[in-house]
């Protein structure tokens, strides 16, 4: 089993291409969950998430030993993080369900934002008064796009914003386990949680697949396995700073592939409230920035 972090190789180009195509292939699978979500329930397609997720990611990790690579040394915290991202699929599933895929992705963007906030209270990090405001400014495009109001559609499109806590908790939790564990536990540790609490419902909920949708279930699963595990080779290429603002290309995949499969276009809400959060998010990520780069500015000694 592969110990330690991974080396760095430091390429970003390669680093930039893969989370560019990691991200289309998680829209990809957010897109084939809403077309099978008219037909099964929304926790069965959850269900496929997880458990084809962790069988295409053992068979991919196969000669890393997977359940030897199950060994943690925080697996309590290991399984909050599973846990987290069960219930993170859950919710955005379930809002693509009722709302165009385009809508839930720009809604989702604010987790970034969240990240920010809560790592003031959980890691201990220091964010200042420019960060705060464009937190704040981030959360008022969610609510353009969301407008709350009475209706299904209003209500539903709450659902992304829970869908956003649960993975900036899982964001934060996964920073702290990247001093712990190897990245490759951290993957196998990530469906697996979700696939046993699902696969114990699924007597209650199943309703039978076609083959087609068999067919449709198992893409859903290999298509979350492989994107984490295409979306950890791009870290190991380039830098998180780097490679942060290419998560943004989240929208053209999520508008294109809504429009040419569903017909689903976003209206001037959305693209005013997306505007707002990717600016938000944009210019967080400058602030970090310049304060990681002014914090390795050695302090010149005292001439007292």
């Amino acid at each position: 089993m592969p110990s330690g972090p991974i080396a760095a190789k430091n390429d970003p180009i390669r680093g930039i291409l893969l989370i560019v195509s990691a991200i289309a292939l998680f829209v990809v699978m957010d897109a084939t969950a809403k077309y099978l979500s008219h037909y099964l329930p929304v926790m069965q397609i959850v269900w496929a998430r997880n458990t084809f997720a962790l069988v295409f990611m053992a068979l991919m990790l196969r000669r890393h030993h997977p359940i030897l690579m199950l060994r943690s040394a925080a697996p309590k915290l290991q399984a909050v993080r599973s846990l987290l991202l069960f219930l993170s699929t859950y919710f955005f599933f379930a809002a693509i369900h009722y709302i165009p895929l385009a809508d839930a992705s720009s809604i989702s963007f604010v987790s970034p934002l969240m990240v920010t906030a809560l790592s003031v209270p959980i890691l201990g990090e220091k964010v200042g008064i420019r960060r705060w405001i464009a937190i704040a400014v981030g959360f008022i495009g969610a609510l353009i796009i969301i407008r709350p109001g009475p209706g299904l559609l209003q209500s539903a499109a709450i659902l992304p914003l829970g869908s956003s806590l649960c993975f900036a908790f899982y964001q934060l939790a996964t920073r702290v386990l990247a001093t712990r564990d190897h990245a490759y536990t951290t993957t196998m540790w990530s469906p697996l949680v979700g696939a046993a609490l699902t696969t114990a419902m699924m007597p209650f909920l199943w309703v039978a697949p076609t083959w087609q949708q068999w067919g449709l279930m198992l893409v859903i699963g290999a298509l979350g396995g492989f994107s984490h595990f295409v979306l950890i080779k791009a870290y190991e290429y380039a830098a998180p700073s780097i490679l942060a603002p290419f998560a943004y290309t989240n929208l053209i995949w999520s508008v294109s592939i809504g429009f040419l499969v569903f017909g689903d276009l976003p209206d001037q809400y959305t693209a005013i409230g997306a505007a707002i959060i990717v600016a938000s998010g944009l210019y967080t990520l400058y602030r970090e920035r310049v304060r990681r780069r002014e914090s390795q500015i050695p302090t010149p000694p005292s001439t007292s």
